[in-house]
């Protein structure tokens, strides 16, 4: 079993620019299954496809695309692989004081300010935001330094300003804590993002982290204002969601593949969790995806 813990990613400005934009035709992020976190905010736009989303311990199944802001050393896996289906993904990387110490402490950048605070639990926009907003992000590469300034700025106050959207972990969720605490819960999500169609136990889990049992549990549910057992079976109940979507197996199949052992409880939970039988998730996501 892998025990691999998040990677803390070093990114480097462009050249002439004061924040990173990287563009990724269909599947070539080659970072993208990496669990990892980083003191810059990050904008991620993805054009078409579908897939998981996995931030802080938010995890979720995507179609159509997706426009996600995520604040400073929350941590998260890539959105896109080989089975994803986009057509391209851009990335831009920004230290939340790349225009200087005081500049959004200023009036006119109050809408900006909240949105920064705001991202520490991860958005994800939706709706004619999510086009609208994309499609600028997508001009970013061909513009000069001083204009992609500007269109940065544009971008971040719509969103500031904008009603269609969706903050992704719990009011007051944070990953800004001591080193070795960070470590310790990416350890945790790592483990689970390895192993989660096995067996996974809190003995196992908590030895990993060198804490007791009733610790770790109330270590876990204090930052991700979830208990570790929900959060387990969240993480398989979205990957049954991408199978139910990507491939042509039986449910029973996608159930075991999964991580559940029990087909009439992961019927219950899949129903409580979408609203939805498994069937008729794939059906409706079948006609929306056609």
């Amino acid at each position: 079993m892998k025990t691999n813990q998040a990677v803390c990613q070093i990114i480097e400005p462009s050249f002439g620019s004061s924040f990173t934009v990287s563009k990724y035709e269909e599947n070539s992020n080659s970072k993208a299954h990496l669990w990892h976190y980083h003191p810059e905010i990050e904008l991620v736009y993805i054009n078409g496809g579908s897939g998981k989303r996995q931030v802080g311990s938010h995890i979720s199944y995507y179609t159509s695309g997706s426009l996600i802001l995520i604040g400073s050393n929350l941590p998260h896996c890539g959105f896109t692989d080989e089975q994803t289906g986009n057509k391209k993904e851009t990335v831009i990387h920004m230290k939340p004081d790349f225009l200087g110490t005081d500049f959004f402490g200023i009036s006119e950048m109050k809408n900006i300010k909240q949105l920064f605070n705001r991202a520490k639990s991860g958005i994800v926009f939706i709706g004619e935001t999510k086009k609208r907003i994309g499609s600028k992000i997508e001009l970013i590469e061909n513009q000069l330094p001083f204009e992609r300034l500007l269109t940065i700025l544009s971008i971040l106050n719509e969103l500031g300003e904008a009603t269609e959207f969706k903050v992704l972990n719990a009011e007051g969720f944070s990953m800004e804590m001591q080193m070795q605490d960070n470590d310790k819960i990416n350890t945790v999500f790592n483990y689970v993002k390895d192993n989660f169609q096995e067996q996974i136990t809190l003995d196992e889990v908590a030895e990993l982290v060198s804490m007791t049992i009733p610790s770790f549990c109330r270590y876990f549910k204090k930052i991700t204002s979830k208990t570790f057992t929900k959060f387990v079976n969240e993480y398989r109940l979205v990957h049954a969601s991408k199978l139910l979507a990507e491939k042509p197996i039986s449910i029973s199949e996608i159930c075991f593949e999964s991580g559940f052992n029990n087909f009439s409880y992961f019927n219950k939970s899949f129903q409580e969790f979408t609203g939805k039988s498994a069937s008729q998730y794939r059906k409706e996501l079948r006609s929306v995806l056609e």
